[in-house]
């Protein structure tokens, strides 16, 4: 009588392993690159948020307001979880807001990298450009290297 075999086998379990250990291998890289992205847009929309008062202010007096003057938050207190700190400075009518990623607890990539936001006046027309430290790999969509 002839049993029949019940289970995997040894070399089964191991194909399923070695895919398994494939596509852990492909994943883990793509995860780690998001998450640093989702880090980088923390310091993107930081500094988005001293844009309108950056504007208005250069609009008023025509100088590039500095953090702790003109109402704006001093550097170390505008911060995030990943973010040290948002500087706002430059010298008209280039007006600059540089956020400062953390030194620890966050991406390798992007340790104490920055982000900076430049506002060009043409004319009355204000626009602005964003350029970074880090790997452009880790740039929101929105900011691109100028």
């Amino acid at each position: 009588m002839k049993r029949v075999q019940q289970g995997f086998t040894l070399i089964e379990l191991m194909i399923v392993v070695a895919i398994i250990g494939i596509l852990a291998a492909v994943a883990l890289p793509a995860y780690q690159d998001y998450l640093a992205r989702s880090q980088m847009t923390e310091a993107l929309s930081l500094a988005d948020g001293q844009k309108t008062a950056v504007a208005e202010i250069y609009g008023q007096t025509g100088a590039c307001p500095t953090n702790g003057n003109d109402g704006v938050a001093a550097a170390t207190d505008i911060k995030g979880q990943y973010v040290a700190q948002v500087e706002v400075g430059g010298t008209a009518p280039d007006c600059t807001i540089v956020a400062t990623m953390a030194a620890t607890g966050i991406a390798a990539g992007l340790q104490s990298k920055t982000l900076t936001m430049t506002m060009t006046d043409n004319a009355g027309s204000i626009s602005w450009t964003c350029t970074s430290s880090a790997d452009q790999k880790y740039l929101p969509k929105s900011c691109t290297h100028a």
